[in-house]
Parts: structure tokens; sequence; C-alpha cells
């Protein structure tokens, strides 16, 4: 069966970005702070950023309208993490995740009525099982409540952030490389770090051994990869089949990953989310396969 690059790309997103996920807590739980595992993040792209613009030999999208649009890119996602970090300071997981997961609806929308992107029944379909999974798979038990409104603000502030830099990543595409649009994105990251630094409590214990700031490089860089996967896969696939899958799926791997490493069986709830993904994630693969030889048809007549 021949893959189409965009499946490929999302595929290995939806891999590496579940492994990160289930990983990601690690460094925290041993006492390195989330804040400072941000700035590991953004170091670690320069690693794949190197290797992606060495492939093309060094060459860059510098006119006027690609540094907007990749700092627009960069600053959104790298934007919307650092006000995930503040907002799960004060406001319940459980709240928070839900939220921001449906960031796929913003970048459906916009490039349904800005890009004019379409697919068909079969697709829609798998879109609207993806947004009823993802809030499902970001279910979390109710524990604490948040404090003051702030965090319902900032987690509506993420959850735009990331649904537009969905729609820029692939209106951007149309005019520049994948991989100059990485490249800004991993400078954006670097430009945030300051005000990582300034997030940072330097006054409580911080964990600067092998299982802090280490393993978080090794953790990060699956992330920075995924973040590689995702952009490409926005260069060769629709938006509103790609934002989906690389939302909805991701969870599935690190649930699994979870049950593995931490021994904690999931839920009802999330049994039923997974559930909803694979299909999801089937219907749009397929739906777009059937497009992609309906087009090839019409060409050949």
């Amino acid at each position: 069966m021949n893959i189409p690059k965009w499946l490929r790309y999302a595929l290995g997103a939806t891999l590496l970005g579940g492994i990160w996920g289930a990983l990601i807590e690690i460094p925290e739980k041993a006492g390195f702070p989330s804040t400072l595992g941000y700035i590991v993040w953004a170091i670690t792209m320069i690693i794949p950023a190197v290797i992606s613009m060495k492939k093309v030999n060094w060459k860059l999208d510098y006119d006027k309208k690609s540094i907007i649009y990749g700092l627009i890119i960069g600053l959104l996602g790298a934007g919307g993490q650092m006000l995930l970090f503040v907002a799960l300071e004060s406001g319940p997981a459980y709240m928070v995740f839900p939220l921001i997961s449906l960031a796929p609806v913003v970048t459906i929308l916009a490039s349904f009525f800005v890009l004019k992107e379409r697919t068909n029944k079969l697709g829609w379909l798998g879109i609207i099982i993806a947004l009823i999974a993802i809030p499902i798979l970001s279910y979390q038990d109710s524990t604490t409540e948040g404090e003051g409104y702030l965090w319902l603000i900032l987690a509506f502030l993420v959850f735009v952030f990331w649904g537009a830099q969905g729609f820029f990543m692939r209106f951007a595409n149309q005019t520049m490389s994948a991989e100059s649009i990485f490249f800004y994105m991993t400078l954006s990251g670097l430009l945030l770090i300051p005000w990582a630094l300034y997030l940072t409590d330097f006054s409580a214990d911080i964990n600067y051994g092998l299982d802090g700031p280490y393993l978080a490089f090794l953790i990060h860089i699956l992330n920075a990869v995924n973040a590689l996967f995702i952009v490409n896969a926005y260069r060769y696939g629709k938006a509103i089949v790609v934002s989906p899958i690389t939302n909805a799926a991701p969870p599935i791997v690190t649930i699994i990953l979870s049950l593995i490493i931490y021994q904690v069986m999931p839920g009802l709830v999330i049994v039923i989310g997974m559930i909803l993904a694979v299909i999801s994630t089937l219907l749009l693969s397929f739906a777009e396969e059937s497009d992609d030889v309906e087009t090839k048809e019409v060409t050949e007549e």
C-alpha cells in the first residue's frame, strides 16, 4: 500500500508526540521545572532545524512575507506553550487540557473559509469524530479547583494560538519551504527563553542531575522532531485533515505507554476516546486517499 507523504508525516508525528507525552512528566517529577524544560525543548529544536536546512543546502526563505509568516507560526506555538505553563499553575488540568485540545476547530474553520479546503463526507465524519475524541482523551478526574479566572483566559488564548498556528502553517507552506518554516519556529522558541527564565522559581530546589536537564533533553528531542513532522504533514496534506489526526491520535500512544510505564489502567471514558480517535484517523486517511484517486481519474480523463 502506497501511503501518502502527508499521512506518513502525520503518523510519525503521532508516534513521537505520543511517546513525548508519556515521558514529559518524568523530569518535572524529579525536580526539573517545566519552564526550564521549555528552554531545553527550545534548544533541541536546533538539531532538526540544522538537519532540515542542510538537506536543502541552507536555502532559507528570507523575504519579508516568509519572515513574517515564519515568526507568526513560531511565536504562536512557543507562546502558547509558555501560556500553558502559567495556566496550569492556577487552573485545573482536567479543564485546561480539554479546552486547548479543541484547537483544531480554529484550524479547520480558518482553512475551510479562507483556504477553501474541502473533503468528502467520509472526511467530515472523521473530523467530527476527532473533535469529539480529543476532549475525551484529555479528560482527567477532577481533584482540584482553579483559582480565579486567569487560567481560563490563558487556556483560551492557548486554544486560539495553537489553532491559528495550524492554519498559518498550512497557509505559509504555499509560498515557502517547510524547512524555512521550521527554522523560524526554532528561532521563535529561542527568543522566548528569557520569558521562561523569568517564570522559573529559582528559590526552589532544582534538579540538575542526569534525570533532570539531561533526561529532559532526550525526551524533548522527540517533540522537536515531532514538530518538524507536523510542518511537513501540513506541507503535503490538507489542514482540515492533518490537524484532527495530529491532535487526536498522539494521546492514544501516550495512554498505552503510560499504562505500560506507570501501570495505570485507563477508565471507560478514555477507552471510548481511544476508540473514537482510531476510527477518526482511519476515516480521514481513507477519505483523503479516495479524494486522491478521484482527482487522478479526473485528470486522466
